[in-house]
């Protein structure tokens, strides 16, 4: 008898759904590919070359032959160049010894789950959330408490909320600022208040994802769980070359937990030398050129970024029947676009949800956006737009989708 293949597979894996976003991208290039004239802010990547200087040392480090085996958490190079840039930007009081370097931000967040969470263990999650944490918890049999926020708190949950939350099965407590998919960010009184209500509980520890550290616009400051005494020695930070250097390809992340003689640290390095060992081994000296030599670079995408929030919020703002918080930090906007629902789009679809708004839009307008309903609690009243792209595509998009609005019925 030969088995189905839905037997063949676990029923873990075949209960996990594909990142809606990465397919949403892809679907983007087909079209594209086809000759299609699509304005794509789906996409969670900045649209710059990685700083020459990072790519130099990549090179440099492979044709010198560095081609053999690292050792697993990354070289002492990488990881004390990792540590330094946490103690001088972000105030952590790190060793290289408290560093593991691993296959993209992504899988060290997994890696960071996987070391923490027990079946039985609840994880917190404030909510609308980035789309992975979710089945990352549930792959290691941990349970999700969602926490939900929604835009008249800026997407933020509140300490009492989360205190509210905390029960004896806590485990761990998901905090991403700036957010994916919110575009904001906690404010360092509120970023102390919750700190303060997990240094209260027995066995709470933070996972604080600030992949999007670097770009926060305006006056805002940044403070990182791992720099608070009451949190500092249960607090993992996860970074990486992804959004900073704009270097999403190269599949390079990092995670920081210096508490309990990094006994964290130590599990996740066990976890990742039985599944991808280390990073691609000539890859480590572009990190090292990349927290060193590289600040100019940075702070000029930043700008950037700064300005295309601007832009892109205004145009959002203008369009009929949609509400749009402003971002304060990373590279995208959520609007709530729930004022539309019920209408009928210029090609005869009715617009009932983010989803079927996407569906639409990407058809009729061709702009692809990524509806409500690929993260976690946001209810599919809101669609996510980056705005990693240029100044002409953010006005070109932005229009033709105030046009197509203008045209709903009902």
């Amino acid at each position: 008898m030969t088995a189905t293949s839905i037997d063949a597979v676990s029923a873990r894996a075949a209960a996990i759904k594909p990142s809606a976003t990465l397919a949403l991208t892809a679907r983007v290039r087909e079209l594209r590919a086809a000759g299609q004239d699509v304005i794509g802010f789906a996409a969670g990547e900045p649209d710059f070359t990685t700083p020459q200087v990072i790519c130099d040392a990549a090179v440099e480090a492979l044709q010198g032959g560095m081609t053999h085996y690292v050792p697993v958490p990354g070289t002492p190079d990488a990881r004390e160049a990792i540590a330094d840039r946490f103690r001088s930007r972000n105030g952590i009081q790190c060793t290289a010894n408290d560093i593991i370097v691993s296959n993209g931000g992504k899988l060290s967040c997994y890696l960071a789950i996987q070391a923490m969470v027990d079946p039985g263990d609840e994880v917190i999650l404030p909510t609308p959330a980035w789309l992975s944490y979710k089945p990352m918890v549930e792959l290691a049999g941990g349970a999700v408490v969602e926490v939900p926020a929604g835009p008249e708190q800026q997407f933020l949950a509140s300490p009492e909320a989360i205190a509210a939350a905390l029960t004896d099965r806590t485990k761990l407590v998901i905090i991403n600022s700036p957010s994916n998919p919110c575009g904001t960010m906690y404010e360092a009184e509120q970023v102390r208040a919750i700190a303060d209500v997990i240094a209260g509980h027995d066995r709470a520890w933070v996972m604080s994802d600030e992949i999007y550290d670097q770009l926060i616009y305006g006056d805002r400051e940044h403070v990182s769980f791992g720099a608070l005494p009451q949190t500092a020695d249960r607090t993992i930070t996860i970074n990486g070359l992804s959004k900073t250097w704009a270097a999403t390809g190269w599949r390079v992340g990092w995670a920081c937990a210096p508490g309990q003689d990094g006994a964290v640290i130590k599990a996740m390095s066990r976890l990742q030398s039985q599944s991808s060992s280390s990073i691609t081994s000539f890859l480590n000296p572009a990190i090292v050129a990349a927290c060193t030599n590289t600040n100019a670079e940075v702070e000029a995408m930043r700008v950037s970024f700064e300005g295309r929030a601007a832009l892109m919020h205004e145009l959002v703002s203008a369009w009929p029947m949609v509400t749009c918080p402003a971002p304060a930090g990373a590279f995208y906007v959520f609007p709530d676009i729930s004022g539309i629902f019920g209408r009928t789009s210029p090609g005869g679809r009715l617009i009932e949800s983010a989803a079927t708004f996407a569906e639409a839009l990407l058809e009729e307008a061709s702009v692809a956006v990524v509806p409500g309903e690929a993260f976690l609690g946001c209810g599919g009243n809101h669609v996510r737009l980056s705005f990693a792209t240029d100044d002409d595509s953010i006005r070109s998009g932005c229009g033709r989708v105030q046009a197509w609005l203008e045209q709903l019925k009902g």
